[in-house]
C-alpha cells in the first residue's frame, strides 16, 4: 500500500511539474526549477569543477576582439602587438592561447578550479579584485618565489593593465575559463542592469 501511495504522489508531482498548463502548474514549475538549480545543480557542478563559480557571465568588453567569432586574428594582432611585445609575448605564441579571438559581453564561460602551479601565461583566469564582481582576464606574467605564486593579467581589449591586476595572489583566483558555453545568452541577465552602468560601459562591444 505504501508503494502504491508513493506512485500516486509521484504521478501527481510529475503532472503538476510538466503537464499541468494551469497557472498553478506554471508557478510550481518555476519554483521547482529555481530550487533545483540553486540548491542541487550548482552545488553539484561546483563540487565537480572545483570552483564556487563554475559558470560566469562576461559583463564587460575587456576581452572583446573586433568581429567576435569572425575576428581577423592578423588584423587584431597588428593593432595590439605593442601591448603584448612589452611582455615578450609574440604573435605565434598568442595564436596558441585559449580564446585567441577573445570573447564578448554576455557570453557564458565554463570555469574550473585551477592549481596556481598548473596555470600558464595565456590562460584566462577569473579572480576577485575587491570589486562588485570577479574579473576575467588573460595571464601575461607569472612570478614564483618559495612556492608562492603571483599573477599579472591584462584584458585583450584594454590598452594597458589596471592597477589591481598587476599582482594577483593565488587565493584571489576563483578558477580558469576553459570554453565558451553559450555566446550572448548571458544578456538575458545583463539586460536588467546594464542600463545602470556609465555610458562608456553600456551596450554592445567595440574594439578600443
Amino acid at each position: 500500500m505504501e508503494l502504491k501511495r508513493l506512485k500516486e504522489i509521484w504521478k501527481k508531482f510529475w503532472f503538476l511539474l510538466w503537464k499541468d498548463d494551469s497557472l498553478k502548474g506554471w508557478i510550481f514549475s518555476i519554483i521547482f526549477l529555481f530550487i533545483f538549480i540553486k540548491f542541487i545543480f550548482f552545488p553539484v557542478l561546483s563540487l565537480a569543477t572545483g570552483t564556487v563559480l563554475p559558470l560566469a557571465i562576461v559583463e564587460s568588453c575587456s576581452m572583446y576582439h573586433e568581429g567576435n567569432l569572425f575576428s581577423d586574428y592578423d588584423n587584431w594582432w597588428e593593432k595590439h602587438d605593442p601591448k603584448y611585445s612589452a611582455y615578450e609575448i609574440e604573435k605565434e605564441e598568442f595564436k596558441d592561447f585559449i580564446f585567441k579571438n577573445g570573447f564578448n559581453k554576455g557570453d557564458i564561460l565554463f570555469i574550473v578550479g585551477a592549481k596556481p602551479s598548473k596555470l600558464d601565461v595565456g590562460d584566462v583566469i577569473i579572480f576577485n579584485a575587491n570589486r562588485k564582481n570577479p574579473v576575467i582576464h588573460r595571464i601575461i606574467k607569472i612570478n614564483e618565489q618559495d612556492g608562492e605564486y603571483t599573477f599579472s593579467t591584462i584584458g585583450d581589449n584594454n590598452n594597458g593593465q589596471l592597477s589591481f591586476e598587476k599582482s594577483i595572489k593565488s587565493d584571489e583566483i576563483v578558477g580558469k575559463a576553459v570554453f565558451k558555453l553559450a555566446p550572448y545568452l548571458g544578456w538575458g541577465k545583463l539586460i536588467f542592469y546594464d542600463w545602470q552602468k556609465p555610458d562608456s560601459d553600456k551596450g554592445f562591444c567595440k574594439e578600443n
